[in-house]
């Protein structure tokens, strides 16, 4: 009888984990996804990375230096390379960090760690974290983004992979 509720609850947590989890790419999921109306979050170990936000495709979640203040400066041409992550209220039971909302210039609303703007990277995959460290420029700023890792951090040092901006 042990054995069979060993197994059922295997197999229960697999369905779960297989239900939160984006694409593949090699990362585990290493907690609960949180739903916030059509977008998901929840934390993955990456390879080179460690464990960060993924969304519901399994794509790191990022940051930059630029708004750290927590006021949007990415937009235009920058929102075409780093997409919003958009939500209509912040998810909750991950470990993400402090979620919140915050408004867009544009009127959407997009999500927050600890009060810093989320974004996915266009050039990464699911599974796949490649804009950790990129340094770009746009409409006057120089960004450097940092993937965020759970509880919502992100590495301290402006240094890292992805070089800098390939010309856009």
């Amino acid at each position: 009888m042990k054995r069979l509720i060993a197994s059922g609850m295997a197999l229960a947590a697999v369905l779960a984990v297989s239900a939160c989890g984006g694409g593949g790419g090699g990362g585990s999921t290493a907690g609960a996804a949180a739903s916030s109306g059509g977008e998901s979050v929840s934390v993955r170990q990456l390879p080179d990375v460690g464990s960060v936000l993924v969304d519901q495709s399994g794509k790191a979640l990022y940051t930059s230096n630029v708004e750290a203040s927590g006021q949007i400066v990415c937009s235009g041409g920058c929102s075409a390379f780093w997409k919003p992550v958009t939500a209509a209220k912040p998810p909750a039971g991950t470990d993400a960090g402090k979620l919140g909302v915050i408004k867009r210039p544009d009127g959407s609303t997009q999500l927050t760690a600890n009060g810093r703007p989320l974004y996915t990277f266009s050039e990464d995959s699911p599974g796949k974290a490649t804009g950790d460290g990129f340094a770009d420029d746009f409409s006057g700023h120089h960004f450097i983004w940092h993937v965020v890792h759970s509880g919502g951090k992100t590495t301290d040092s402006d240094q890292g992979a992805g070089g800098g901006a390939p010309g856009y």
